[in-house]
């Protein structure tokens, strides 16, 4: 079986940290995910924003671990914000009630 991968390209600007994944968000890959979040946030800039562009999956484990980030950033008084949602990610955001606990912005 082949291992998924997650990529992650990480853009920094004075205000904000852009993460660009690319690939599976799933439980082989979110601990990646995780370390680079949370080292971000040692220094938090005002804005966390993932761009989910990239990404071809996202399991359970994965939701939950953009759910605890997003909680995170909020006690870090910073925001984290998910971009380039594509339509079957959405999809189960809305079927798992998951929307409203994630800011999802259409700007890219």
């Amino acid at each position: 079986m082949e291992r998924p991968e997650l990529n992650i390209a990480v853009e920094r600007t004075p205000d904000e940290v852009v993460l660009r994944l690319a690939g599976e968000i799933d439980v082989l890959t979110v601990t990646n995910l995780s370390t680079i979040v949370n080292d971000t946030l040692t220094d938090p800039p005002a804005r966390i924003v993932l761009d989910m562009a990239g990404v071809t999956f996202c399991d359970s484990q994965g939701l939950g671990t953009l759910v605890v980030l997003s909680r995170k950033a909020q006690h870090a008084r910073t925001v984290l914000a998910l971009t380039n949602v594509g339509d079957f990610l959405m999809r189960v955001l809305d079927i798992t009630g998951l929307r409203s606990a994630l800011m999802i912005s259409s700007v890219t």
